[in-house]
Protein backbone atom coordinates (compact mmCIF):
# COMPACT_ATOMS: atom_id res chain seq x y z
CA UNK A 1 0.00 0.00 0.00
CA UNK A 2 1.28 3.47 -0.88
CA UNK A 3 1.58 6.05 1.88
CA UNK A 4 1.52 9.05 -0.45
CA UNK A 5 5.27 9.00 -1.12
CA UNK A 6 5.88 10.43 -4.61
CA UNK A 7 6.10 7.68 -7.24
CA UNK A 8 7.76 9.19 -10.34
CA UNK A 9 8.40 5.80 -11.99
CA UNK A 10 4.90 4.50 -11.30
CA UNK A 11 6.14 1.33 -9.58
CA UNK A 12 3.49 -1.26 -8.69
CA UNK A 13 5.36 -4.31 -7.38
CA UNK A 14 7.50 -7.16 -8.67
CA UNK A 15 6.52 -8.79 -11.97
CA UNK A 16 9.07 -11.62 -12.08
CA UNK A 17 12.49 -12.84 -11.05
CA UNK A 18 14.62 -14.46 -13.77
CA UNK A 19 17.00 -17.27 -12.85
CA UNK A 20 19.85 -18.97 -14.64
CA UNK A 21 22.24 -21.84 -13.96
CA UNK A 22 24.83 -23.97 -15.76
CA UNK A 23 22.36 -26.85 -15.27
CA UNK A 24 18.86 -25.32 -15.59
CA UNK A 25 17.16 -28.67 -14.99
CA UNK A 26 18.30 -28.58 -11.36
CA UNK A 27 16.47 -25.28 -10.96
CA UNK A 28 13.32 -26.69 -12.57
CA UNK A 29 13.37 -29.66 -10.21
CA UNK A 30 13.78 -27.36 -7.20
CA UNK A 31 10.98 -25.07 -8.35
CA UNK A 32 8.64 -28.03 -8.82
CA UNK A 33 9.30 -29.14 -5.24
CA UNK A 34 8.56 -25.58 -4.09
CA UNK A 35 5.20 -25.72 -5.87
CA UNK A 36 6.26 -23.88 -9.04
CA UNK A 37 5.74 -26.30 -11.95
CA UNK A 38 6.18 -25.12 -15.54
CA UNK A 39 3.15 -22.94 -16.27
CA UNK A 40 4.21 -21.81 -19.76
CA UNK A 41 7.04 -22.08 -22.28
CA UNK A 42 8.47 -19.32 -24.44
CA UNK A 43 7.30 -19.51 -28.04
CA UNK A 44 10.79 -19.50 -29.55
CA UNK A 45 13.39 -19.72 -26.75
CA UNK A 46 14.44 -22.21 -24.10
CA UNK A 47 12.73 -20.22 -21.36
CA UNK A 48 10.08 -21.44 -18.91
CA UNK A 49 7.62 -19.64 -16.65
CA UNK A 50 6.92 -21.05 -13.18
CA UNK A 51 4.04 -19.56 -11.18
CA UNK A 52 2.39 -19.78 -7.78
CA UNK A 53 0.02 -17.13 -6.45
CA UNK A 54 1.31 -13.76 -7.66
CA UNK A 55 4.91 -15.03 -7.88
CA UNK A 56 6.39 -15.43 -11.36
CA UNK A 57 9.75 -17.16 -11.68
CA UNK A 58 11.46 -17.47 -15.07
CA UNK A 59 14.26 -19.90 -15.90
CA UNK A 60 16.33 -18.83 -18.90
CA UNK A 61 18.29 -21.70 -20.44
CA UNK A 62 18.60 -20.14 -23.90
CA UNK A 63 22.16 -20.80 -25.21
CA UNK A 64 24.31 -17.70 -25.79
CA UNK A 65 21.80 -15.51 -23.98
CA UNK A 66 22.67 -12.85 -21.43
CA UNK A 67 21.33 -15.21 -18.76
CA UNK A 68 23.62 -18.08 -19.71
CA UNK A 69 26.66 -15.79 -19.85
CA UNK A 70 25.65 -14.63 -16.36
CA UNK A 71 25.52 -18.27 -15.21
CA UNK A 72 29.03 -18.87 -16.52
CA UNK A 73 30.28 -15.94 -14.45
CA UNK A 74 28.29 -16.49 -11.25
CA UNK A 75 26.83 -20.01 -11.23
CA UNK A 76 23.18 -20.60 -10.26
CA UNK A 77 21.76 -17.14 -9.65
CA UNK A 78 19.03 -14.58 -10.14
CA UNK A 79 20.18 -12.67 -13.22
CA UNK A 80 17.25 -10.25 -13.50
CA UNK A 81 14.11 -8.94 -11.86
CA UNK A 82 11.19 -7.00 -13.25
CA UNK A 83 9.31 -4.08 -11.73
CA UNK A 84 5.72 -3.35 -12.69
CA UNK A 85 5.43 0.30 -13.73
CA UNK A 86 2.68 2.54 -15.03
CA UNK A 87 4.41 3.37 -18.35
CA UNK A 88 7.52 1.36 -19.24
CA UNK A 89 8.74 3.68 -22.01
CA UNK A 90 8.53 6.77 -19.80
CA UNK A 91 10.10 4.99 -16.84
CA UNK A 92 12.96 3.75 -19.02
CA UNK A 93 13.59 7.22 -20.47
CA UNK A 94 13.57 8.74 -17.00
CA UNK A 95 16.00 6.12 -15.68
CA UNK A 96 18.44 6.80 -18.52
CA UNK A 97 18.16 10.56 -18.00
CA UNK A 98 19.18 10.01 -14.37
CA UNK A 99 22.27 8.04 -15.33
CA UNK A 100 21.07 4.42 -15.46
CA UNK A 101 22.92 2.14 -17.86
CA UNK A 102 20.77 0.54 -20.56
CA UNK A 103 20.59 -3.24 -20.55
CA UNK A 104 20.90 -5.47 -23.62
CA UNK A 105 17.97 -5.73 -26.00
CA UNK A 106 17.52 -9.25 -27.36
CA UNK A 107 13.92 -9.46 -28.55
CA UNK A 108 13.36 -11.60 -31.62
CA UNK A 109 10.77 -11.15 -34.39
CA UNK A 110 7.21 -10.80 -33.02
CA UNK A 111 8.49 -10.71 -29.41
CA UNK A 112 7.96 -8.01 -26.84
CA UNK A 113 10.89 -5.63 -26.46
CA UNK A 114 10.87 -5.07 -22.70
CA UNK A 115 13.15 -2.18 -21.65
CA UNK A 116 15.74 -2.91 -18.99
CA UNK A 117 18.56 -1.21 -17.13
CA UNK A 118 21.67 -2.56 -15.45
CA UNK A 119 21.22 -3.36 -11.76
CA UNK A 120 23.17 -4.93 -8.92
CA UNK A 121 26.25 -6.87 -9.97
CA UNK A 122 25.47 -6.51 -13.67
CA UNK A 123 22.04 -8.12 -13.33
CA UNK A 124 19.08 -6.52 -15.10
CA UNK A 125 16.00 -4.63 -13.98
CA UNK A 126 13.13 -4.93 -16.48
CA UNK A 127 10.33 -2.37 -16.59
CA UNK A 128 6.95 -3.97 -17.36
CA UNK A 129 3.66 -2.13 -17.91
CA UNK A 130 1.71 -5.09 -19.33
CA UNK A 131 0.38 -7.08 -16.40
CA UNK A 132 -2.88 -8.11 -14.82
CA UNK A 133 -5.63 -9.36 -17.12
CA UNK A 134 -3.34 -9.14 -20.17
CA UNK A 135 0.32 -9.79 -19.47
CA UNK A 136 3.67 -10.23 -21.18
CA UNK A 137 3.22 -14.00 -20.90
CA UNK A 138 0.13 -13.87 -23.14
CA UNK A 139 2.35 -12.56 -25.95
CA UNK A 140 5.64 -14.45 -25.61
CA UNK A 141 4.62 -17.72 -23.91
CA UNK A 142 2.41 -20.72 -24.57
CA UNK A 143 0.60 -22.21 -21.55
CA UNK A 144 1.47 -25.76 -20.53
CA UNK A 145 -1.60 -27.96 -20.22
CA UNK A 146 -2.58 -29.14 -16.74
CA UNK A 147 0.19 -27.20 -15.01
CA UNK A 148 -0.83 -27.09 -11.34
CA UNK A 149 1.09 -25.91 -8.27
CA UNK A 150 1.79 -28.18 -5.34
CA UNK A 151 -1.46 -28.43 -3.40
CA UNK A 152 -1.48 -26.27 -0.32
CA UNK A 153 1.93 -24.63 -0.78
CA UNK A 154 0.26 -21.27 0.03
CA UNK A 155 3.04 -19.04 -1.39
CA UNK A 156 1.44 -15.78 -2.46
CA UNK A 157 3.90 -13.02 -3.42
CA UNK A 158 7.49 -11.79 -3.29
CA UNK A 159 7.94 -10.17 0.12
CA UNK A 160 11.46 -8.84 -0.43
CA UNK A 161 14.62 -9.38 -2.44
CA UNK A 162 17.98 -8.82 -0.75
CA UNK A 163 21.29 -7.50 -2.13
CA UNK A 164 24.73 -8.28 -0.73
CA UNK A 165 27.29 -5.57 -1.52
CA UNK A 166 30.96 -4.93 -0.86
CA UNK A 167 32.17 -2.92 2.11
CA UNK A 168 31.61 0.79 1.54
CA UNK A 169 29.01 0.10 -1.17
CA UNK A 170 25.73 -0.02 0.77
CA UNK A 171 25.08 3.70 0.41
CA UNK A 172 25.95 3.56 -3.30
CA UNK A 173 23.17 1.06 -3.99
CA UNK A 174 20.73 2.71 -1.62
CA UNK A 175 21.38 5.90 -3.58
CA UNK A 176 20.75 4.05 -6.85
CA UNK A 177 17.23 3.11 -5.79
CA UNK A 178 16.58 6.49 -4.19
CA UNK A 179 17.64 8.43 -7.28
CA UNK A 180 15.99 6.31 -9.96
CA UNK A 181 12.87 4.98 -8.23
CA UNK A 182 12.45 7.27 -5.20
CA UNK A 183 12.84 4.39 -2.75
CA UNK A 184 13.19 5.35 0.90
CA UNK A 185 14.84 3.71 3.87
CA UNK A 186 12.33 2.18 6.28
CA UNK A 187 14.80 0.55 8.66
CA UNK A 188 18.53 0.54 9.39
CA UNK A 189 20.38 -2.30 11.11
CA UNK A 190 23.81 -2.27 12.74
CA UNK A 191 24.15 -5.86 13.93
CA UNK A 192 27.14 -6.81 16.04
CA UNK A 193 27.56 -10.58 16.40
CA UNK A 194 29.96 -12.60 18.53
CA UNK A 195 32.45 -13.01 15.69
CA UNK A 196 31.23 -10.71 12.92
CA UNK A 197 28.76 -7.95 12.11
CA UNK A 198 26.80 -6.33 9.32
CA UNK A 199 25.04 -3.14 8.29
CA UNK A 200 21.73 -3.26 6.46
CA UNK A 201 19.47 -0.62 4.93
CA UNK A 202 15.92 -1.83 4.21
CA UNK A 203 14.69 0.12 1.18
CA UNK A 204 11.12 0.24 -0.13
CA UNK A 205 9.44 1.65 -3.22
CA UNK A 206 6.81 4.43 -3.14
CA UNK A 207 4.11 1.85 -3.94
CA UNK A 208 5.21 -0.14 -0.88
CA UNK A 209 5.30 -3.41 -2.83
CA UNK A 210 9.01 -3.61 -3.73
CA UNK A 211 11.27 -4.11 -0.73
CA UNK A 212 15.04 -4.45 -1.13
CA UNK A 213 17.27 -4.78 1.95
CA UNK A 214 20.92 -3.97 1.14
CA UNK A 215 23.52 -5.75 3.29
CA UNK A 216 27.16 -4.82 3.86
CA UNK A 217 29.64 -6.68 6.04
CA UNK A 218 31.60 -5.05 8.85
CA UNK A 219 34.58 -7.39 8.31
CA UNK A 220 35.96 -10.11 6.04
CA UNK A 221 34.66 -13.08 8.06
CA UNK A 222 30.91 -12.74 7.57
CA UNK A 223 28.49 -14.73 5.42
CA UNK A 224 28.16 -11.63 3.25
CA UNK A 225 31.87 -11.68 2.41
CA UNK A 226 31.69 -15.43 1.82
CA UNK A 227 28.85 -14.83 -0.62
CA UNK A 228 30.79 -12.13 -2.47
CA UNK A 229 33.77 -14.47 -2.87
CA UNK A 230 31.75 -17.50 -3.98
CA UNK A 231 29.47 -15.49 -6.27
CA UNK A 232 32.33 -13.41 -7.72
CA UNK A 233 30.75 -10.08 -6.97
CA UNK A 234 27.70 -8.26 -5.65
CA UNK A 235 24.26 -9.61 -6.36
CA UNK A 236 20.82 -10.80 -5.35
CA UNK A 237 21.47 -12.92 -2.27
CA UNK A 238 18.00 -14.20 -1.44
CA UNK A 239 14.34 -13.86 -2.38
CA UNK A 240 11.75 -14.01 0.41
CA UNK A 241 8.24 -15.26 -0.35
CA UNK A 242 5.09 -14.50 1.64
CA UNK A 243 2.70 -17.27 2.58
CA UNK A 244 -0.93 -17.28 3.67
CA UNK A 245 -0.24 -20.17 6.10
CA UNK A 246 3.39 -20.64 7.08
CA UNK A 247 2.82 -23.85 9.05
CA UNK A 248 1.08 -25.52 6.15
CA UNK A 249 3.71 -24.26 3.71
CA UNK A 250 6.53 -25.79 5.75
CA UNK A 251 4.66 -29.09 6.15
CA UNK A 252 3.90 -29.35 2.43
CA UNK A 253 7.40 -28.43 1.29
CA UNK A 254 9.04 -30.81 3.73
CA UNK A 255 6.92 -33.60 2.27
CA UNK A 256 8.24 -32.54 -1.14
CA UNK A 257 11.81 -32.96 0.11
CA UNK A 258 12.67 -29.28 0.54
CA UNK A 259 15.36 -28.76 3.20
CA UNK A 260 15.02 -25.97 5.76
CA UNK A 261 17.67 -24.25 7.84
CA UNK A 262 17.41 -24.39 11.61
CA UNK A 263 16.19 -21.15 13.19
CA UNK A 264 18.55 -19.77 15.89
CA UNK A 265 16.95 -19.62 19.33
CA UNK A 266 17.30 -15.83 19.51
CA UNK A 267 16.15 -15.15 15.93
CA UNK A 268 12.72 -13.74 16.75
CA UNK A 269 14.09 -11.67 19.62
CA UNK A 270 16.65 -10.19 17.22
CA UNK A 271 14.03 -9.16 14.67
Amino acid sequence: MSDGHENPMGTDGFEFVEYTAPDPQQLRSLFERLGFPVAARHRSKNVTLHRQGDVNFIINAEPESFAQSFARAHGPSACAMAFRVRDAAKAYARALSLGARPGPQSAGPMELNIPCIEGIGGSLIYLVDLYGERSIYDVDFRPVAAAAPTEGACLTLIDHLTHNVGRGRMDVWAGFYEKLFNFREIRYFDIEGKHTGLFSRAMTSPCGKIRIPINESQDDKSQIEEYLREYHGEGIQHIALATSDIYRTVDVLRREGVAFQDTPENYYEAV
